[in-house]
């Protein structure tokens, strides 16, 4: 069968254990020792699916119950294929011909005009809220944590992210900050707390929207935090700082020229941007077709060589660049296990399906970041060379100043 052929090509390291639609097994074995694990496939029009779009039919299989893991979980089925993938697409023709449909085809899947932008991020962030309490941190940060020990529990390795954030800012108060994708508030919030700065935050999840204008007024921030329910691009006035975290990744690539001016325009002359993606490290791609489909319809996660020819050509100087390579597969890794432990909550808030996508989701975004070739950048940027200093101290000493932060 053509399914077993292109799995026994793939499998270098570790066992995969599969039982076919008749009740028959196959082992998979690669030379090098690795994670094993055994699934079954409960009937015959999944085997060929699983063949024909293995990037689109093993999600909906998992999410639809006919495919199972019987050994071992559903983190060390997609581990073991990840790691062996790498980023290939296995050495076999058929899915390596659908990578490069989706890559000629990406401008229109990621055509995000202001319409479809609002409709793709209510399809996501208009959950039920409860949800999102279930898997994240208290702060629902819904975003790369940044783990500066291993020790770091979510919510500790959250606080790193907005503090390092906060540094590359270089806030002073009274200054005005705008947060483009604001969404449930949390680091608009800290940053008015811990610099006693005015935050305008911009979203365009009605949801968020709401929880975000809630949480200003029960800490007594709303003078000086305020959160509006709209396209970044209807955004007017100037701001002296301009953070976005996480939202970058929904732009569209047909759009980052239209981001990057919008931010040169909005920005102060001596002000400064910073910007935090998700991004790949193995160049320009497409999405993964059942990511796309069913959690993050027009998504995106950039190149950084993509990144920084928009920002070449916005005008704009690029000042600093980290990449965090394994913080997001950490957290990841955290918000996979509350959600497994609080599973039964989840279920009752929804249906068993929707558990086993979502679990899907995180697993395999986990393996991603471990294995596949997804990062995160930090890319500051300013208008002019001397906006920020010239050498990076000025952020370790920020965050050393602010250890501790009550916020």
């Amino acid at each position: 069968m053509l399914l077993w052929q292109l799995l026994r090509r793939l499998i270098r390291q570790g066992s995969l254990t599969i039982v076919s639609a008749s009740g028959e097994r196959f082992v998979f074995s690669g030379p090098t020792p690795g994670p094993t694990a055994t699934i079954r496939i409960h009937d015959r029009a999944t085997q060929r699916r699983l063949f024909t779009n293995p990037n689109l039919r093993l999600g909906e299989a998992i999410a639809d119950g006919t495919v199972t893991v019987e050994d071992g979980d559903l983190y060390d089925v997609l581990e073991l294929l990840m790691m062996n993938l790498g980023w290939t697409h296995g050495g076999h023709w058929l899915p390596e011909l659908y990578g490069r449909l989706r890559v000629l085809g990406r401008r229109l899947a990621q055509h995000n005009p202001v319409g479809r932008a609002q409709r793709n991020v209510a399809h996501h962030y208009d959950l039920s809220g409860a949800l999102y309490d279930l898997f994240l941190d208290r702060d629902r940060q819904y975003s790369c944590a940044y783990y500066a020990s291993a020790n770091d529990s979510l919510d500790q390795a959250q606080t790193n992210k907005k503090r390092h954030l906060a540094a590359k800012l270089l806030l002073r108060p009274g200054q005005r900050v705008l947060d483009i994708g604001s969404g449930w508030g949390g680091l608009a919030l800290y940053l008015a707390k811990v610099a006693g700065v005015d935050v305008t935050g911009v979203t365009l999840s009605a949801e968020q929207h709401k929880i975000s204008q809630e949480r200003a007024a029960s800490e007594g921030l709303a003078d000086r935090v305020r959160f509006e329910l709209q396209d970044y691009r209807k955004e007017q006035g100037t701001y002296d700082r301009i953070v976005s975290v996480g939202m970058f990744e929904h732009v569209g690539i047909g759009h980052y020229r239209e981001f990057f001016a919008k931010v040169r325009n909005l920005l102060v002359e001596d002000g400064v941007a910073l910007l935090h993606t998700i991004g790949r490290a193995d160049g320009p791609g497409a999405t993964n077709a059942w990511l796309t489909k069913y959690i993050f319809p027009g998504g995106y996660t950039p190149a950084l060589s993509e990144v920084t020819a928009a920002i070449e050509r916005a005008g704009l100087y690029v000042t600093d660049v980290e990449v965090l390579r394994l913080h997001y597969a950490t957290t990841l890794r955290d918000w996979r296990r509350r959600f497994n432990e609080n599973r039964d909550k989840v279920r009752a808030l929804y249906d068993e399906r929707f558990c086993r996508m979502w679990e899907f989701y995180l697993a395999a975004c986990e393996a991603a970041f471990r294995y596949g070739g997804q990062v995160v950048f930090q890319i500051q940027l300013a208008k002019r060379q001397d906006a920020v200093p010239i050498t990076r101290d000025y952020i370790g000493d920020w965050e050393n100043a602010h250890i501790g932060h009550p916020a």
